[in-house]
């Protein structure tokens, strides 16, 4: 990807037209992240954010032009229990409200391979901003065959300690490095 970014670089250079990055927007009903982490030992606990709103300015020719940025109400947490989802959105943890919102703001992105990159950014969680990097791999671009509009898929990793993020209650026993998967799709903006 690296050769042919460089490639299309010099391209542009010698005809002096540039290309930009192109909005695409995030689809909520294929977007989500998974969350998990080891509880005291026993099990690993799973849970999940939906309701995913964003955009994507996406740079297929150089792709550490693109950006993303993406927010998602905190109350979408759902953990499978009731009494556990209550918790979490106590003064526990969150003391959150349906207008507190999850975002993140990439940064940088630098391009590792053909169809992967580290994207840094700032995580805002809990009112805490910090730094986090995703490693990130583009799932696919192109056509979606069921209505031939422009769309991308990616797919991200990273840990998160709960306690950078003020939720850190119980941490030790239960852990306090979390793990995240993120899934997205997004449409291309017409």
């Amino acid at each position: 990807m690296k050769n042919l970014a460089l490639a299309a670089a010099i391209a542009t250079l010698a005809t002096g037209a540039v290309a930009a990055p192109e909005k695409y927007m995030l689809d909520s009903s294929h977007s989500q992240i998974v969350f998990n982490y080891d509880h005291l030992g026993f099990s690993t606990t799973f849970g999940m954010f939906s309701g995913f709103e964003g955009e994507i300015m996406f740079d297929q020719e150089d792709p550490a032009n693109s950006s993303v940025n993406v927010s998602m109400p905190v109350t979408s947490m759902f953990t499978g229990w009731e009494q556990r989802d209550a918790h979490f959105m106590s003064g526990d943890f969150f003391d959150a409200n349906d207008e507190e919102l999850v975002t993140f703001s990439s940064t940088s992105i630098e391009v590792t391979g053909e169809d992967t990159a580290m994207i840094t950014g700032d995580l805002t969680l809990n009112g805490i901003t910090k730094e986090v990097v995703l490693d990130a791999k583009l799932n696919k671009a192109g056509p979606n065959p069921l209505n031939q509009t422009e769309w991308a898929g990616f797919d991200a990793t990273t840990t998160l300690k709960r306690t950078d993020f003020g939720v850190g209650m119980f941490a030790g026993p239960v852990s306090d490095e979390v793990n995240v998967m993120i899934s997205i799709e997004a449409q291309k903006a017409g």
